[in-house]
């Protein structure tokens, strides 16, 4: 690819550092069995995402994730996992407790925008427990989409609010939550996913709302969050923008939207290569979200024979992506010494609007 560079970097005196391959995957199931150990070992990915097919009991998902670190031979390799909470969650009961959506905490901003913020960010420490006792370093939330009236419920009670500000408010929140408690936050799905009326898991969205119209709405978020080191991009359309390409796959929204409009210089995933809103076989795909400008290929479904393709699809992480995932990395701290049941107390006093 032009511009990039992925020859092993040295620093005086040390050994040379060979960057891991620019992509995220995931694995079949609940173990990992021989054939994806050595497929792992061999194909070093950055790090790798977790479902609920991974997902048993806490015992069984920390065995798993110590498992995938070892096969790639990296203790700091990156797990993502989608816990955003409500009818998004790959951690369940009853072995985990449940979380509300992200809608029923922006309600509580129509009395007390001070109490909104408050348990927005109790939710995100508190879910940030539950995946650091698991191994799991990376969440894929908060969304800071904002949705209209008439758009596809694929987002719906996911997000905070349809206020942009609220969005904003809530969002950072939540960030500094999930910093608190040692997990990295992901925003999605840049540059805004909420007046797409198709599900991108199984069709293109297209939204056709002028340029003008979406930076003060649907891309005011994610440039008030631009400092979040940690980001994922939409498959939509955006006509007024660029008519044929999804976002993932579009240089000039990557260029043009999300890098210089909104200033966003983190680490861009691309949403996972397996939904039916791109075209193509996988390895295409692969190479079409890294040549439009996303850092890290997102491949979710575990399926060993179109990973094979991607890996080969797919080189190691670029100078900009190795930078930009260093400086997420300096992000995760250890979590804020806290009482996890007197903060679970007070978020569920929040949410059933019992606060004294």
């Amino acid at each position: 690819m032009s511009g990039t560079n992925h020859h092993p970097t040295t620093t005086e005196g040390a050994a040379p550092f060979s960057p891991p391959r620019a992509v995220v995957f995931g694995c079949a199931g609940t173990v990992l069995d021989d054939k994806e150990k050595r497929f792992f070992e061999i194909a070093q990915p950055l790090g790798f995402i977790l479902f609920r097919r991974n997902c048993e009991t806490p015992e069984q998902v920390r065995t798993l994730t110590a498992a995938l670190r070892d096969a790639v031979g990296r203790p700091d390799a990156p797990i993502l996992i989608d816990q955003e909470g409500g009818r998004v969650a790959r951690l369940r009961p009853p072995h985990w407790p449940a979380h509300p959506p992200a809608r029923r905490i922006g309600a509580i901003a129509a009395y007390d925008m001070a109490l909104a913020r408050e348990a927005a960010w109790l939710n995100a420490r508190l879910l940030a427990d539950m995946l650091l006792d698991v191994g799991v370093n990376v969440n894929c939330a908060p969304v800071c989409d904002v949705p209209v009236p008439g758009a596809h419920d694929v987002i719906g009670d996911r997000a905070f609010s349809s206020d942009p500000f609220l969005v904003t408010e809530l969002a950072r929140a939540s960030c500094q939550g999930f910093f608190a408690g040692g997990v990295l936050p992901v925003l999605k799905h840049i540059p805004g996913h909420g007046r797409g009326c198709a599900d991108s898991h199984c069709e293109l969205p297209v939204i056709s709302t002028s340029q003008e119209e979406l930076k003060t709405t649907d891309f005011a978020p994610f440039h008030a969050l631009s400092d979040i080191p940690l980001g994922m991009v939409a498959h939509v359309v955006y006509t007024a923008i660029d008519p044929k390409r999804p976002a993932s796959v579009s240089p000039i929204v990557i260029s043009d939207v999300v890098r210089n409009q909104l200033e966003f210089d983190g680490l861009l995933f691309s949403d996972d290569l397996s939904m039916e809103a791109l075209s193509g076989t996988p390895d295409v795909r692969a190479r079409d979200v890294l040549e439009a400008g996303c850092d890290i290929v997102l491949h979710c479904n575990g399926r060993l024979e179109e990973m094979t393709a991607v890996a080969a699809a797919t080189p190691p992480m670029n100078l900009e992506a190795v930078r930009r995932w260093r400086r997420a990395q300096a992000r995760q701290t250890p979590p804020e010494v806290g009482d996890i049941q007197v903060l679970r107390e007070r978020l569920e006093a929040l949410v059933n609007n019992v606060v004294e």
